[in-house]
């Protein structure tokens, strides 16, 4: 008896509820599919972004300690000594392992018309995000405009990602000029892309002009007020440019021109009491010029030469500050250029080598009508051996002889030599789209 009533509970009771868990189970599996499938209007995948992740890692092995290493400079270059000019937060900046940066990736199709691009850039110290911009899809003849902050489309080099850098660095003028991260600002950009059988392109860009090497815009003033240089409240930075390419048979040619225009503001502690300062205050315009040829024996094998040329010049007001508060003022005109070359060859499928020359030339100063003594002709020479398993894993060896960095101050300049070996590591995983030519 106990048998059946066990039995008839389980027919009319458990085996019912069974069936309809059952039914459930495969109702949502059908959900997921259809929702899932590429032809779903609502499938998730279709929101979600492409992500990428790069590492880059490095051993470095220098003939100096940090220390030292950390007081060089090049002579009247580094216009504002502040935490962020530091050599400590640079690439490969420190003996031994340096963990230089992970790149995190984001980038979507918003609708018919916008595209939505960011980076972040992590650390070991910060966390910051080193681009965010929108950039227009669907302008007629030609136009696009871009948005947000960006790394400028001034010269070459300057709008690519460290990970695409043919050197574990960037050459020794744009250093110089913009500092290691380039020009990268907030701002908008038009570009317009001629209607022609080979490759023109005309663009012009409305920043912000924060960087502190070349522009800056937060005011600053004299402990005893006697100077006061407001901040800037609008666009500080313009820059224009024109860039072509054409093929020459198997010869690839690819040229361009560039001009930077702002106001420079740089502070170097004169708001501080008690303590010697200086500080500069004037127009300031960059004119560049670059050239690339790249040889494509096959679809792998190739030989490129690659050239940039910047020129600088401020012009404007010094203030200096004794560590009595006791500031004066006189005139600065800076000139100052330079350029790099390299060779870079790709023999095999898996092997990349290269070599590069850097020249700070041009280093006159003028400040209240008199010449100062000043070293020139600043060199540095790089060689490298790369080997990439994949297109997603690279290992890289660098070697350095920086002739370009000094120690002391006025007159009494000395020249370190710096040898430098890098070791480096770069890994990128997810969806990363192709980089440009």
């Amino acid at each position: 008896m106990k048998k059946k009533i066990i039995i008839y509970v389980f027919i009319i009771i458990i085996l019912p509820v069974i069936l309809f868990a059952e039914n459930q189970e495969k109702e949502a599996s059908l959900i997921n599919e259809k929702e899932a499938s590429p032809s779903s209007s609502f499938s998730q995948s279709k929101f979600v972004p492409d992500i990428s992740l790069i590492l880059d890692f490095s051993y470095v092995k220098r003939n100096m300690r940090d220390d030292e290493f950390e007081t060089q400079k090049i002579p009247d270059y580094p216009n504002k000594i502040s935490a962020d000019s530091n050599k400590n937060n640079e690439m490969n900046s420190k003996n031994g392992f340096n963990l230089n940066y992970s790149e995190i990736t984001f980038y979507s199709v918003v609708d018919p018309y916008f595209d939505l691009f960011a980076v972040c850039h992590l650390s070991e110290n910060e966390a910051a995000l080193e681009e965010g911009y929108f950039t227009t899809t669907s302008l007629p003849l030609g136009f696009k405009i871009k948005g947000g902050k960006f790394l400028s489309n001034f010269g070459r080099i300057n709008e690519q990602h460290a990970h695409c850098w043919d050197f574990a660095e960037l050459p020794l003028v744009y250093k110089s000029f913009f500092g290691s991260e380039g020009l990268n600002e907030t701002g908008i950009r038009l570009t317009w892309v001629a209607p022609v059988d080979f490759y023109l392109m005309l663009g012009a860009e409305v920043l912000s002009g924060c960087n502190e090497k070349s522009f800056g815009r937060e005011g600053f003033q004299s402990t005893d007020g006697s100077i006061n240089v407001k901040v800037s409240n609008g666009p500080n930075l313009y820059t224009g440019y024109i860039k072509t390419s054409f093929d020459l048979g198997d010869m690839v040619i690819l040229a361009g021109s560039s001009g930077a225009f702002g106001k420079t503001r740089l502070n170097n502690n004169l708001d501080e009491e008690g303590v010697a300062g200086n500080a500069l205050y004037g127009d300031s315009y960059i004119v560049g010029g670059d050239l690339t040829l790249k040889y494509q024996f096959d679809s792998i094998r190739f030989l490129s030469l690659q050239s940039e040329y910047l020129y600088r010049r401020i012009k404007g007001d010094y203030y200096e500050e004794n560590a009595s508060d006791i500031s004066e003022e006189c005139s600065i005109d800076k000139k100052q250029s330079g350029f790099y070359l390299q060779l870079a060859a790709k023999p095999a499928k898996r092997w990349r080598f290269g070599v590069r020359y850097d020249l700070l030339h041009l280093n006159r100063v003028k400040q209240a009508g008199n010449n100062l003594d000043i070293p020139e002709s600043l060199p540095r020479y790089s060689a490298m051996a790369e080997f990439n398993p994949t297109e997603f894993s690279r290992f890289r060896i660098q070697y350095n002889l920086d002739k370009s960095n000094y120690a002391g101050d006025g007159s009494e300049f000395k020249r370190k030599t710096n040898h430098e070996l890098i070791f480096q590591v770069n890994l990128a995983i997810g969806a990363h789209g192709a980089h440009s030519f």
